[in-house]
């Protein structure tokens, strides 16, 4: 190689790595890379903190964001889109996993004192139990009322329709978790916790599924054989976002991997979603704290017939 032609090289070479944008992204230059959903300038903004370990990322049609303190909470707690915290049910079980559904009630996967799906009428907290000696992980539930729900020891998802009859809709999962839908409700995603794929599953018009398929590979950190899939969520354009040991990992609606959106701290972060106002704040419960930034993009509501 010429010489001068070497050094000019190299010397770019160095620039970019000096001066690079620190945006985490595998496809800067696509129609769905992570330039397309995030905003130059904005970064996590830190909303709550001192709790204990924090899980059920939720929101609701006005965008307030919903979530439990597993560490230290007795309570669901509520942030509103302008940044108040407050509890919303009191002496509430134990929930890992909760969403809105379109009879507005709050679905919520219990941890205690008992492992139940239930559903909690609001505000009075009280509570159906759909589904009892279970082991519900995460859970979302469609607008023709199906919760669906991941049980992660028996690598299964389980479907709970609105009269309480209860099938097994998928298995053989590694360790199911983060569990989410298309925005037109006729895909389910359900993220491997101890595995590396995100499946994908037809929704039938009576609510089972089918076709599944290992749709997305998550990335994995050098030193772990998992990823750590987790906590799942979808904007109205079809990306789907899976919390996991690296960060936020999107994917656009074929299973092509977006980019990596950076935790908001070395912690674990193990919930997400959109709440706020227009529904695009990313939310993100990170172990102790509670983080949201600003994006493009904009929630899917699922508790809403699909456009």
């Amino acid at each position: 190689m010429n010489p001068a032609r070497h050094i000019a090289i190299a010397l770019l070479s160095l620039l970019f790595t000096q001066f690079a944008l620190p945006l985490r992204a595998q496809n800067l230059g696509g129609d769905d890379g992570l330039s397309k959903v995030l905003i130059n300038g904005e970064d996590w903004q830190l909303l709550a903190e001192g709790l204990g370990f924090t899980d059920g990322a939720c929101s609701d049609a006005e965008g307030n964001f919903y979530f439990f303190d597993l560490g230290k909470g007795t309570a669901i707690q509520k942030i509103s889109p302008d940044g108040k915290l407050s509890d919303f049910i009191k002496d509430a079980p134990k929930c890992s996993g909760l969403k809105f559904g379109p009879d507005s009630r709050l679905y919520a996967c219990t941890q205690g004192p008992k492992k139940q799906l239930i559903a909690m009428d609001v505000p009075s907290g009280k509570i159906t139990v759909l589904a009892d000696n279970a082991q519900p992980n995460d859970l979302v539930v469609s607008h023709k009322g199906y919760a669906y729900y991941t049980d992660t020891g028996k690598g299964q998802v389980i479907i709970v329709d609105a009269k309480g009859n209860i099938r097994v809709g998928a298995g053989g999962i590694n360790a199911p978790n983060g569990i989410t839908l298309s925005p037109d409700q006729g895909t389910l995603a359900v993220s491997e916790y101890r595995g590396t794929n995100v499946w994908t599953f037809r929704v039938s018009a009576d609510g089972s599924l089918d076709a599944g398929a290992r749709t997305m590979t998550l990335r994995t950190p050098l030193n772990k054989a998992d990823s750590g899939g987790d906590g799942s969520t979808t904007d109205t354009a079809g990306h789907y976002y899976v919390t996991s040991h690296i960060g936020i990992q999107m994917f656009d609606s074929t299973g092509r991997i977006g980019g990596i959106i950076a935790k908001p701290t070395a912690k674990g972060c193990v919930s997400i979603t959109f709440a706020g106002p227009g529904h695009a704040f990313l939310y993100a419960c990170a172990s102790d704290k509670i983080f949201r930034r600003k994006t493009q993009a904009k929630g899917a509501l699922f508790f809403l017939p699909p456009p």
